[in-house]
């Protein structure tokens, strides 16, 4: 019985090991792992580009931004079905969340679109979280449209993975901060540079951990910022911020009832109420709408300028082109006349009087309103923004574009055109 009870003993000794050996085995496995985590993020370096584990901003940051602005960690997420990555990440200690940065868009559909561009380069420097943005309701329009109904949040999220982390909305636990006011507003300085964000608007998303941003528009300077940086807010323009399906689908359609007889002309009339009241330019107003462009100027407190002399501005170049000089123009430019062209803006002030001359060159003149069924549209109705996203397609597709005014729309969709053409060529 006695070398039976030893024998037990041996066997269960050798089936429950020490605290201390359990200890031991836990470090030994952990370290196992983490070592190849460490190989694993180191292979996979290549395909994940130069950014992860290296500093970013890249060398080509300036001299001066150098010096006020340390380059910061890389902070890239990985895929989600590699869990095993993330957990090393974790582990690591490279992921680190700073804050969270909430933004309300101003403006219309394109100059919301530059902003969010700014915002996401924005959270990725100062490695934040950044939350769905807030689109401008209190405009002109009075688009009461979400991020949603315009763009496809859940590709935007799910893009930009590797760069910033983006939440539909604050945890719960911020919320209730948010909701006391426990947090701090603010409308950043306009063309700001990079480090104006490090140095003056980290602290505060440290301190408060919730900052929200009122103002979004030209907040940030577009010349002299890091590559990467620049590259992000491209990626961002051209890639994360896709339409929704039923945008994409009925500008799919557009495209193919105007290719249907042809190539074709996109002409963005910038000539619409607000942009006349804001940039005060009614050369061809009658006295009846110069007043009335004047008192719309003065009902927005948040534009600044009120007593604006036309004449000035026009002689600065600041003033877009009438319907009337825009039929001059695409005359000069040897446009034929028999040529497709697709009115992309929203309702042209002084109606069919100030399209008169255009009309009367060029008499293929179509619009959104005129190729589809007011049942096509009905959904978009009184939704200025979702307006603009159809037009905005068409533009891209377009044969020729021509903006009558050097504007957010002109400026992206150059852009956009560029990258286009850039990709196609292997570029």
């Amino acid at each position: 019985m006695g070398v039976v009870k030893g024998v037990e003993k041996i066997r269960i000794s050798i089936s429950r090991p020490s605290s201390k050996m359990k200890v031991w085995m836990i470090r030994a496995t952990t370290s196992v792992l983490l070592w190849t985590c460490v190989v694993q993020l180191t292979t996979i370096g290549e395909m994940w580009g130069p950014r992860v584990l290296k500093g970013w901003p890249s060398q080509s940051v300036s001299a001066a931004l150098q010096e006020n602005v340390p380059s910061l960690p890389a902070r890239v997420l990985p895929p989600k079905s590699q869990l095993i990555y993330l957990i090393c990440w974790l582990a690591l200690g490279v992921y680190k969340n700073n804050g969270y940065l909430m933004v309300s868009c101003n403006g219309g559909l394109n100059q919301m679109r530059a902003a969010i561009c700014d915002m996401v380069a924005i959270a990725r420097y100062l490695n934040v979280t950044l939350i769905v943005p807030e689109l401008d309701k209190t405009s002109f329009w009075a688009d009461p449209s979400e991020f949603q109904d315009i763009f496809d949040v859940e590709h935007f999220i799910t893009s930009l993975r590797d760069e910033v982390r983006v939440l539909k909305e604050l945890p719960s636990r911020l919320k209730q901060r948010v909701e006391l006011g426990m947090t701090y507003t603010m409308a950043p300085v306009s063309w700001s540079d990079i480090s104006y964000y490090y140095n003056q608007v980290l602290p505060l998303i440290r301190k408060y951990k919730v900052v929200h941003l009122n103002k979004t528009d030209a907040r940030l300077a577009n010349n002299h910022q890091p590559l990467e940086l620049q590259k992000l807010r491209c990626r961002v323009n051209f890639i994360a911020l896709r339409f929704t399906t039923q945008i994409e689908e009925l500008g799919k359609r557009v495209i193919r009832l105007l290719r249907q007889n042809g190539p074709f002309l996109v002409l963005h009339l910038r000539y619409e109420m607000d942009m006349l009241a804001f940039s005060g330019c009614t050369q061809g107003c009658n006295d009846e709408e110069v007043e009335e462009l004047t008192r719309m100027r003065y009902a927005y407190p948040w534009w600044k300028e009120k007593i604006i002399n036309s004449d000035l501005k026009r002689k600065d170049g600041l003033c877009p082109l009438t319907p009337e000089e825009t039929a001059l123009t695409l005359r000069a430019l040897d446009i034929d006349p028999n040529m497709q062209i697709y009115v992309a803006a929203g309702e042209i002030y002084g109606g069919d009087r100030r399209m008169a001359s255009l009309a009367a060159s060029y008499p293929k003149l179509v619009r959104k309103e005129t190729l589809l069924e007011p049942s096509d549209l009905r959904f978009f109705q009184n939704h200025s923004s979702q307006m603009a996203a159809l037009d905005y397609l068409v533009a891209l597709e377009s044969d020729i574009f021509v903006p009558t005014y050097d504007g957010n729309m002109a400026k992206v969709v150059e852009g956009h055109r560029r990258w286009v053409t850039l990709t196609e060529e292997g570029f």
